[in-house]
């Protein structure tokens, strides 16, 4: 079969890549020849092969649309996708299963080396759906629901998309029944535990490499939560995580760094508040003073929205029946 492809309300530049590397990574995985040509991609190979090139083609247009951008990690994911689909017929059974691929890829948030990442329950759902009409979105749920891992995707993609220019991921340090007294090396070898859990969610979205060079020209911050007081933050997704450990005054002041153009997400459990006085979380603090604040949205999951071993779920379960 011989195929011609036009590039229709896209940047050719953005779809092929640089000297066409999207289109040779596509070639590598398809016994299809690709020639393009200004707006026209020429296919030629079996009928099959050059139908689900076309298809792939088609769901990297709507990824250079929404993303102004793709990547090789991309192009790898969009193939992974559409070669686990055979072609269809109108009507049939594998034609349903080729628009909820379709619905899939309208809910992705972030292409990865790994994968994609979308919301994977209702309540993560509720959460990207929040951060695209409020300002400030506050998550509170139990452990293993994806707080930190979804907000960091957003976080990225918003990055990616130049909704913003830096990401700033914020942590307390504040000890959990363990002194960070005894903890050898210096206070940033110290601190470094408290922040782990981010660096790991940033690695699983950005290169390392990149991470390092965003991290050196202050595109990315990774900080302990007292290294925000004086600041303000403006064209920024700000993360604040483990927020039930932020006391009333550090929630305040985190608050009020927002600047022009910035988006927060804070992400905390009540149940595991590991301050000296429980009562002085900042995080049960705002659910009442800014409950009727408009541009902030509450989010709260449950155990149904544990993506982590089924366990987690059945645990969580356990404690909660155990102290009613």
């Amino acid at each position: 079969m011989e195929k011609v492809f036009k590039l229709e309300k896209v940047d050719p530049l953005i779809l092929l890549g640089y000297q066409d590397q999207n289109l040779k990574i596509i070639e590598r995985h398809f016994p299809v020849q690709i020639i393009a040509r200004g707006n026209q991609i020429k296919l030629i190979g079996p009928d099959a092969e050059v139908e689900q090139v076309e298809n792939v083609l088609s769901e990297l247009v709507f990824l250079a649309n929404r993303n102004k951008t793709v990547t090789p990690e991309d192009v790898e994911t969009v193939v992974h996708v559409v070669k686990a689909h055979t072609p269809v017929i109108e009507g049939t059974v594998e034609a349903e299963k080729t628009v909820s691929r379709s619905r899939e890829l309208d809910e992705v948030i972030l292409f990865t080396k790994r994968g994609f990442v979308k919301p994977r329950t209702p309540g993560q759902r509720r959460i990207v759906e929040a951060i695209r009409d409020y300002d400030i979105v506050v998550v509170i749920g139990p452990a293993g629901t994806g707080k930190t891992y979804l907000a960091v995707a957003l976080a990225v993609a918003a990055l990616k998309n130049k909704e913003v220019n830096k990401i700033v991921l914020a942590r307390p340090a504040v000890e959990a029944g363990e002194s960070l007294g005894y903890l050898p090396g210096d206070f940033r070898e110290k601190i470094d535990p408290y922040l782990r859990p981010l660096y790991d969610a940033l690695e699983e979205m950005l290169p390392r490499e990149l991470i390092r060079k965003y991290m050196e020209q202050g595109v990315i911050e990774v900080i302990p939560l007292a290294y925000m007081r004086g600041r303000t933050l403006n064209n920024a997704f700000v993360i604040l995580d483990e927020a039930q450990n932020a006391t009333s005054l550090q929630m305040k002041m985190f608050l009020t760094r927002l600047g022009i153009n910035s988006r927060a997400i804070i992400n905390g459990d009540i149940t595991q508040i590991d301050l000296p006085d429980k009562n002085n979380s900042g995080l049960l603090e705002i659910q009442e003073v800014l409950k009727d604040v408009e541009g902030i949205a509450f989010i709260y999951l449950d155990r149904q929205d544990v993506v982590r071993h089924r366990l987690v779920r059945d645990i969580i379960h356990a404690y909660d029946a155990y102290k009613k």
